[in-house]
């Protein structure tokens, strides 16, 4: 069996349906999986045991530059030669179906009460019913089990196996890290400044803690927030500049990530790694809570069905909060 699984983006939605490849490949051993995604996000699929392909697109690239739409077209069309048996849709997004529908027949993904383009059901041929507001982990088991006809239960991905593989790291992880100290990694950007904890508040986390505190980013901006809280402490370094596999040899070591609800942050949920997610205007349904991967939420009340990007509200969290719960678990 062939199965052909879309999920184009982001970072934390891939990661989040990524748990399902190793219960399909355990119902399945002798299936072929191959994932479509982002170009920019592939490296977080990379060297996974149970992908047999990461196929790329560079959809987002088309905003600026529609003179590369034919290219990408015959690019997906090709991969409709790999005569997919089953083609999962895990976005359900109007783009992400076409995708889906351009390379295969057997198309499944979510219904339209499940979907928040609901127009994207239109073009499957197997609709599945899961609620828009459930958890975000286990709408994508569902979405990635049902069409093969199994189902992915909680307590299977409560004792998962990590998923997020890499290899040859650069040195400069070894540099960073510390035997004295705990190692803990700051994921302080996100999409939205809203879903960001504040800069000054990392400061004050990482004095209390006075452990080793390593600030990554993803772009300029985040660079020079990371820039500022080192000024303001020495228990807080600043990573250079990493790319995914990189990003996850270093949390794959370290003793616990703080961060926003953002991709890097779950990935240490992926990883089997203690977490710390801080959430503000987004709901934590997110995630899964374990003994080792825990939140902290504002007082804020949290509509999944209308985000609020103007909710400033993960601001008023006490720093004090969130050091109590990371001593928790770096004392484990």
């Amino acid at each position: 069996m062939r199965i052909a699984i879309v999920k184009l983006s982001a970072l934390g939605d891939i990661v989040h349906a990524m748990v399902a490849l190793q219960f399909i490949k355990e119902r399945f051993p002798e299936c072929r999986i191959d994932w479509i995604v982002e170009e920019r996000f592939a490296g977080v699929l990379a060297d996974n045991p149970d992908l047999d392909g990461i196929l790329t697109v560079n959809l987002k690239a088309l905003k600026a530059d529609k003179s590369r739409f034919l290219a990408e077209l015959q690019k997906i069309r090709a991969f409709a030669e790999r005569n997919y048996d089953r083609v999962i849709d895990a976005q359900g997004l109007i783009k992400s179906a076409i995708v889906a529908r351009l390379i295969g027949k057997k198309i499944a993904g979510f219904d339209a009460g499940s979907s928040r383009e609901k127009a994207a059901s239109w073009f499957y041929s197997q609709k599945i019913h899961c609620a828009y507001d459930a958890n975000t982990i286990d709408r994508n088991a569902r979405v990635l089990s049902r069409p093969l006809g199994f189902e992915i239960v909680p307590e299977q991905i409560l004792n998962k196996q990590p998923f997020l593989f890499y290899r040859n790291p650069s040195s400069c992880i070894d540099d960073c890290l510390r035997q004295d100290r705990k190692n803990i990694v700051l994921v302080t950007g996100s999409t939205w400044e809203s879903r960001n904890y504040p800069a000054e508040s990392y400061v004050k986390v990482a004095e209390a803690l006075g452990q080793n505190c390593l600030a990554v980013w993803g772009s300029e901006r985040e660079k020079a927030r990371a820039e500022w809280m080192a000024a303001q402490s020495e228990a807080i370094k600043v990573m250079p500049k990493l790319d995914l596999n990189d990003l996850k040899a270093l949390i794959a070591r370290c003793d616990l990530v703080i961060g926003n609800d953002t991709g890097p942050t779950h990935m240490a949920w992926a990883l089997n790694r203690p977490s710390l997610t801080i959430f503000g205007p987004t709901p934590v349904s997110r995630v899964y809570q374990t003994g080792i991967n825990r939140v902290v939420k504002s007082a804020s009340q949290v509509n999944p069905y209308k985000l609020n990007k103007n909710d400033f509200s993960i601001r008023e969290i006490e720093p004090q909060i969130i050091v109590q719960e990371a001593a928790r678990l770096i004392e484990r």
